[in-house]
């Protein structure tokens, strides 16, 4: 048996805590095990039928918190992965990025290229050129 914090007090229902009681002391508990305790001293039909309730409450609060438990793994896990993903597509964007800034430096230089060799295409457009075939004169 514990005496609850003033804290638990508050969480609990209206119901359950006797209007009797005085407010400055917060109520006692019991156990799982002071309950099974409890059922060796008490003899009556109504104590027993009592406890057994009592004690399927307690399975079935351990039976929630188990699930709750793992259900907060899961959840825990599932952050995990949606994190990394996160960190992922962070690096993912920042590669890109880096990417992209590589190919545009490569399309400017392939612009430039092209605009040399369209100028050089130009002044040979402009050089008399030799001509081709039959030459009657040498010195053409």
């Amino acid at each position: 048996m514990f005496q609850l914090t003033p804290e638990e007090v508050k969480m609990m229902s209206q119901i359950v805590i006797s209007s009797k009681r005085k407010a400055s002391a917060p109520p006692f508990a019991f156990t799982e095990q002071g309950v099974a305790m409890l059922s060796g001293l008490l003899k009556s039909d109504v104590a027993i039928a009592a406890n057994i309730a009592i004690m399927r409450a307690f399975v079935q609060v351990r039976e929630y918190l188990l699930a709750a438990s793992s259900l907060s793994a899961e959840v825990k896990e599932l952050r995990a992965k949606v994190d990394l993903l996160a960190l992922q597509r962070e690096d993912d964007l920042g590669a890109v990025n880096d990417l992209s800034e590589d190919v545009r430096k490569d399309i400017d230089n392939l612009y430039l290229a092209i605009g040399e060799l369209s100028s050089r295409i130009e002044e040979k457009k402009r050089e008399p050129r030799r001509k081709i075939g039959f030459q009657q004169n040498m010195e053409d």
